[in-house]
């Protein structure tokens, strides 16, 4: 069965940096393209990153870019999202998600399988 797990949230002062973990299960990672998306609460969940699983192309939303970065150890099936300079954006909750395309497609529908995700809180 298909599982993925994220870890790593917890508070953080603004300006600082965390390190979340999506580890799979069930499944290789690198055979899946896979996104990271957050959602504050009384928003919808956006995208904020992707990385395919054709050839490790990183995407990144523009509110992100710069400041956050994907990684992938195969060895140990799981994905990191590293975080620098965070902002206090209430408390959001960091998920990662699996797509079978070997592509980043844009498009959140296209990712079918979630973590139950991981919060963030910046505040000082």
């Amino acid at each position: 069965q298909l599982q993925l797990v994220e870890s790593g949230g917890g508070l953080v002062q603004p300006g600082g940096s965390l390190r979340l973990s999506c580890a799979a299960s069930g499944f290789t990672l690198d055979a899946y393209s896979i996104g990271w998306f957050r959602q504050a609460p009384g928003k919808e969940r956006e995208g904020i990153s992707c990385i395919s699983s054709r050839d490790g192309n990183t995407y990144y939303a523009d509110s992100v870019k710069g400041r956050f970065t994907v990684s992938r150890d195969n060895a140990k099936n799981t994905l990191y999202r590293q975080m620098h300079s965070l902002r206090p954006e209430g408390t959001p909750v960091y998920y990662c998600a699996a797509d079978t395309h070997t592509y980043c497609t844009g498009y959140k529908s296209t990712f079918g399988s979630w973590g139950q995700g991981t919060q963030v809180t910046v505040s000082s």
